[in-house]
């Protein structure tokens, strides 16, 4: 006897989850819009958008109302999740693809110096920080476990904003940008490996062969990739012929698998997707011209809706409270420092002038969300309290906010090169309107 099909979603969680995004985007674009009116990319509002529509506003103006049209149930966020989750792995295989595998081979010990320095200082203030935090905010557990857990959240860059804010800002071009995303992807593989370390801590099941293993799957990824994953890609690029439309479908569905493969490795999604652009890209340069398309829906629609659910997440009522606003202050300080002196000294020991080593700084230090995403596995490991989580979702906030100015300012003074030029026309990228007063070399 056949089984009986799956039914399909009910009507009600439907019409739920269409007005969520509908809402949500249209809020994200508005709001996005206006960001860019005052010089800033529109992620400050897709993010704002979320906010606004979270507890931090309208759940507290509106509470019948905002419980009905984002309702607790995990079920029915999910499906918003979901969308959300396909356009940040598409974006950040887009970004892969942008990338400079020739340039980056070119200044690899500069992206690894860079990387190493931006991971180790914040890591260390953020353990130093962690307990006197422990004490001030009573957290639970074990606190050796909290304050590893504020090290790891110090340490982290968030690829996906960083990317989206290049991409608004008009700068994927620059070499600049293509070390930012090489030093902020080393960043987050060291930094999802000890979040694995620090999650077997908290459930009591911190092993030797565990810790081995985790390692191991990371190696592992990165040998696939260059072993099997770049003919596999290559073959499928060819495949897809001349066809914008075939390049666009055989290319978001390389990213959408590696992006499973890794996170069935316990790996972050988000790394496979960008390893599987880094390959796309370096197998035919037309890529990036054929997947023009597709990056139009991910930069215009998905996107946004996955930036205006993560804002949706935070409440910033709880910094009412004093301590919670002091501690909050502390953590962010020591977060932006951290990350800002680690970018500057790897850079300047690899010879790069001040303003590029303060661009370097200013891209790594946004968390965004994947700072996030940390605090809430924090969160549902008991790590963190309600208190703690806010402030690291703040530090998230705060952080991926403080980029594009900083940005704007470091880049104005960077001059642009005939190189750079040269992979701006490639990409057809529109030059930002402050590189016709930068100098050439």
């Amino acid at each position: 006897m056949l089984a009986a099909p799956v039914p399909p979603i009910p009507a009600h969680p439907l019409l739920v989850f269409l007005l969520q995004a509908g809402l949500l985007l249209a809020l994200a674009i508005l709001l996005g819009r206006l960001a860019e009116r005052l010089r800033m990319p529109a992620i400050v509002g897709e993010l704002t958008a979320g906010v606004l529509l979270g507890p931090s506003l309208f759940g507290w103006l509106a509470p019948g109302l905002s419980g009905w049209l984002l309702p607790a149930q995990p079920e029915q966020a999910h499906l918003l999740d979901a969308v959300g989750q396909v356009g940040v792995l598409v974006l950040v295989g887009l970004t892969g693809i942008e990338m400079d595998l020739r340039m980056l081979r070119r200044r690899g010990h500069t992206a690894v110096r860079v990387s190493v320095a931006g991971l180790l200082v914040p890591l260390a203030l953020g353990i130093g920080l962690g307990f006197p935090l422990a004490r001030l905010l009573d957290v639970p557990g074990d606190t050796a476990v909290f304050v590893l857990f504020i090290g790891v959240a110090m340490c982290v860059s968030a690829i996906p904003v960083i990317a989206k804010t290049l991409l608004d800002m008009r700068l994927m071009h620059r070499d600049i940008a293509q070390l930012t995303l090489a030093a902020g992807t080393v960043d987050d593989a060291v930094g999802w490996f000890l979040l694995s370390v620090v999650s077997a801590m908290a459930v009591g099941g911190l092993t030797g062969w565990k810790v081995g293993l985790a390692l191991a799957y990371l190696i592992l990824v990165v040998v696939v990739a260059v072993v099997i994953g770049r003919p596999v890609v290559r073959a499928a690029m060819r495949f897809a012929g001349d066809s914008p439309e075939r390049t666009v479908a055989m290319s978001a569905t390389l990213i959408l698998l590696a992006g499973a493969g890794t996170q069935a490795l316990g790996l972050e999604a988000v790394f496979g997707a960008f390893l599987c652009g880094m390959l796309i890209g370096s197998v035919g340069e037309h890529s990036r011209v054929r997947t023009a398309a597709l990056r139009t829906v991910v930069l215009a629609v998905l996107a946004p809706i996955f930036f205006a659910t993560a804002g949706l997440r935070i409440d910033l009522r709880a910094l009412a409270h004093p301590t919670v606003l002091g501690a909050a202050v502390l953590v962010l300080v020591i977060a932006v420092v951290g990350k800002f002196a680690g970018a500057y000294l790897g850079a300047r020991l690899s010879r790069l002038s001040r303003w590029e080593a303060l661009a370097l700084g200013a891209g790594m230090n946004a968390r965004g969300v994947i700072e996030v995403i940390v605090a809430m596995v924090g969160l549902r490991l008991g790590i963190l309290n309600t208190a703690t989580y806010t402030i690291i979702v703040l530090v998230a906030v705060a952080t991926s906010l403080m980029a594009p100015p900083l940005l704007r300012i470091a880049m104005r003074r960077v001059p642009v090169t005939p190189e750079e030029e040269a992979r701006r026309c490639l990409g057809a990228v529109p030059a930002p309107a402050s590189d016709a007063a930068l100098p050439r070399n």
